[in-house]
């Protein structure tokens, strides 16, 4: 356990100091320092600094996907957990770059390994939406066929719409809250239910 600990001090340590310097400015020494560890014991658990920044990644991952957990455990119809789940993907994405201030750029320079790590998460929130679809879909809600392609699309689409929710660009000028009623009616349709 006080291995479990110190990594995670290391971690953390780390995320605060590429945040704050950013992901070129932060040596493995600076990161020592900080956590008060020492290089060696940094060096034990990371071969070089991207392996640091994948851990960085990964922790932040983890609490992405433990939270997009809750939102699929909640009690709702399909839709309105689909739309839930949606909106969850893009406001946590969004957190977690806000939060690591200068990480932002090394995040978007650095999307390629960003992407290797996100995979099991990704799997984790693929197999989440297509419960939810397969769950309507049992209900008589959705009238869909292939309920895996139905899946990659509505997650590529999340995905495809992270920049542009990050930074500010979707819907330009119009209220987050006036989007909902949109992604519900595209949703509605795409997934061939009825208009009541």
């Amino acid at each position: 356990m006080p291995q479990l600990k110190t990594r995670q001090l290391l971690v953390d340590v780390a995320r605060q100091l590429f945040a704050k310097n950013g992901f070129d400015s932060t040596t493995m020494n600076d990161i020592a320092e900080s956590s008060g560890k020492g290089r060696r014991t940094l060096y034990t658990y990371f071969k070089n600094k991207e392996e640091v920044y994948s851990a960085v990644i990964d922790a932040e991952l983890m609490r992405i996907s433990s939270t997009f957990l809750a939102v699929a455990r909640r009690q709702l119809p399909p839709l309105e957990k689909l739309v839930e789940l949606i909106f969850a993907h893009l406001s946590l994405m969004k957190e977690a770059v806000e939060r690591n201030g200068n990480l932002r750029s090394a995040f978007f320079r650095n999307i390629w390994k960003v992407g290797s790590v996100r995979k099991k998460y990704d799997k984790k929130e693929h197999d989440i939406i297509a419960k939810t679809l397969e769950e309507g879909r049992r209900a008589g809600v959705f009238d869909i066929d292939d309920l895996l392609f139905y899946t990659d699309i509505i997650q590529a689409t999340a995905k495809g719409l992270e920049i542009p929710y990050i930074y500010g660009r979707l819907g330009i000028g119009m209220d987050i809250n006036a989007t909902r009623p949109i992604v519900t009616k595209i949703l509605r349709r795409a997934l061939g239910m009825r208009e009541n």
